[in-house]
């Protein structure tokens, strides 16, 4: 959520400066200036050069509610009750969410059963899935919707291929189920382009975004959703009382400006390429540990292979004063997301950090 940087200059300039015109800070649903520019923005630099015209919903402020309104109108839509999600999947902490998110951790939190989502290996041949859906007698509902992260995240930095989405979003359009794609932690920007799935020939009905949209950490969510599927909601239907306010819009409406041409995501590829370059680096020097390295852009990941040893590292990491976490299975895999924003001193410095925090533990394991 904090792809621009803690507190970025442009943003609390603007902030500051819609404060002090006395700016409407909360508004519910009704209209605002500061709502509007936002989303004619949005529009003009994202939507309209990739030929889109999605009705923009505003949830709750944070992911796991733009998940919520876009499992509750496919099945809304559709009639049907059952979402197919992956293996490794995170996509929210609110029971419906939860139930499509795979992490044992997370879901042995929520007290009540996890119902109607089937889950099926992330990455892997659709052969099997397609086959039971196909079978009248499987015992498999049709689905409502399919739910995936071109990038998994939190389940450990796996990118999916361009080809194994594109079959995904087939079965999908084949069964009339909507095909939904998660980029609320892999999109605006991360991976050198706005959208992590740009430029694959994708055409999803629903997109869920949040974190990095507002871009100054204040909350901010959004559902862009295809109009023939936005008409199923009725006025008032799906509320709530933070679906967007206007310190997030201004902000948000900053971090578009990034978007405008092409020079801010070629920093990012080349960063990123940075990132995965070290990251190699590393793991070509423990090859006997089986280390790899995965990722777009300024999402790249270090897969340890050993949950214990990531976590060494990772606290070598934060004594060294470098910030990482761990994801993936038993946290194994160093999850890096710096800042676009962040200098190159800063990330030649953090990658360094890595390096000899990782070789440190590594020799000694």
């Amino acid at each position: 959520m904090l792809n621009f940087g803690h507190n970025n200059e442009r943003m609390k300039d603007a902030i500051i400066d819609f404060l002090k015109s006395d700016g409407i800070a909360h508004n519910l649903d009704m209209s605002t200036s500061t709502k509007r520019d936002f989303m004619e923005a949005f529009i003009e630099t994202i939507q309209k050069p990739r030929g889109w015209n999605y009705k923009m919903q505003f949830t709750g402020p944070t992911g796991t509610n733009a998940v919520e309104a876009a499992l509750k109108l496919a099945r809304r839509v559709t009639g049907r009750e059952t979402v197919i999600a992956f293996t490794h999947g995170f996509h929210g902490m609110t029971l419906g969410a939860l139930a499509c998110t795979a992490n044992s951790y997370f879901r042995n939190a929520a007290g009540v059963p996890l119902n109607h989502v089937q889950r099926f290996p992330f990455g892997k041949s659709l052969q099997e899935m397609a086959a039971v859906y196909s079978d009248a007698s499987s015992g498999y509902e049709p689905p409502a919707a399919v739910l995936v992260e071109p990038i998994q995240a939190e389940g450990g930095v796996n990118v999916a291929a361009k080809e194994w989405l594109k079959e995904l979003q087939a079965f999908a359009q084949s069964r009339g189920a909507l095909f939904i794609l998660d980029d609320i932690q892999a999109g605006c920007g991360r991976t050198g382009s706005y959208f992590s799935f740009d430029g694959m020939g994708l055409d999803p009905d629903i997109i869920t975004l949040a974190k990095g949209i507002g871009g100054f950490g204040t909350p901010l969510a959004m559902n862009l959703v295809k109009p023939e599927h936005d008409k199923h909601w009725s006025p008032g239907e799906h509320t709530g009382t933070f679906r967007g306010q206007g310190i997030s819009f201004v902000a948000g409406r900053e971090a578009m400006r990034y978007f405008e041409d092409d020079s801010f995501l070629n920093e990012v590829k080349r960063k990123g390429e940075m990132m995965e370059g070290s990251l190699n680096k590393i793991a070509s020097s423990n090859g006997a540990k089986g280390f790899e390295v995965r990722g777009r852009g300024m999402m790249q990941g270090l897969d340890t292979q050993d949950g214990a040893l990531a976590k060494q590292i990772i606290a070598r990491c934060f004594e060294n004063g470098l910030l990482v976490g761990g994801c993936g299975p038993l946290g194994r895999v160093i999850k890096l997301i710096p800042p676009l924003t962040i200098p190159d001193a800063d990330l030649e410095e953090g990658l360094k950090i890595l390096e000899n925090s990782t070789q440190s533990i590594a020799e000694a394991a």
